[in-house]
């Protein structure tokens, strides 16, 4: 009977380690968020989102100020369009400004809020319009070879030849 005992003890054990490394793994993959706090739900129009994905973070001075609800398509505008729930904690001007970046050089995305400084604040349903696109970096070394091409060859120029001539003796 002791035995059994111990069997349940470490299985159950087992169990909880195995759910323990589970949410981990979710929560370290931004796949699981448990935000109980509510907020307050914001949209963008960007150009180009890049890789941005939902659940991505929102982060103002490098807080995490919300998430990325949702990415979709505006057929009319041809943009993309980003649901942002924002903490209701955090109270953000209405002319403030949204800039997709990117965690170090080749790092995940996320959204980076610039405060403005209008009076109101932002409030459920509110669009910003004033965004900045993510830096694709296919386009940035396209446009370094594309002026390098354009200065055209690195040739050095000849130097011309120095050749002295004496005078002529009578």
């Amino acid at each position: 009977m002791q035995r059994s005992k111990n069997d349940v003890w470490v299985g159950l054990f087992v169990v909880l380690g195995v759910v323990a490394v589970l949410f981990l793994a979710l929560q370290s993959a931004n796949l699981l968020s448990l935000n109980f706090s509510s907020g307050y739900r914001v949209t963008a129009k960007f150009d180009n989102i890049g890789g941005l994905k939902p659940k991505a973070a929102v982060k103002s001075a490098g807080v995490v100020v919300g998430r990325v609800d949702s990415i979709s398509f505006d057929d009319k505008s041809f943009q993309a369009l980003v649901a942002i729930d924002l903490d209701k904690r955090f109270a953000f001007p209405k002319d403030s400004s949204l800039k997709i970046l990117t965690s170090g050089l080749l790092g995940e995305q996320y959204i980076g809020v610039q405060a403005g400084a209008d009076e109101k604040n932002l409030a459920a349903g509110d669009t910003i319009s004033d965004t900045s696109s993510a830096v694709v970096l296919e386009n940035l070394i396209s446009q370094f070879l594309y002026s390098k091409a354009a200065d055209g060859p690195a040739t050095p120029s000849p130097a011309a030849p120095t050749t002295t001539t004496a005078p002529a003796k009578k």
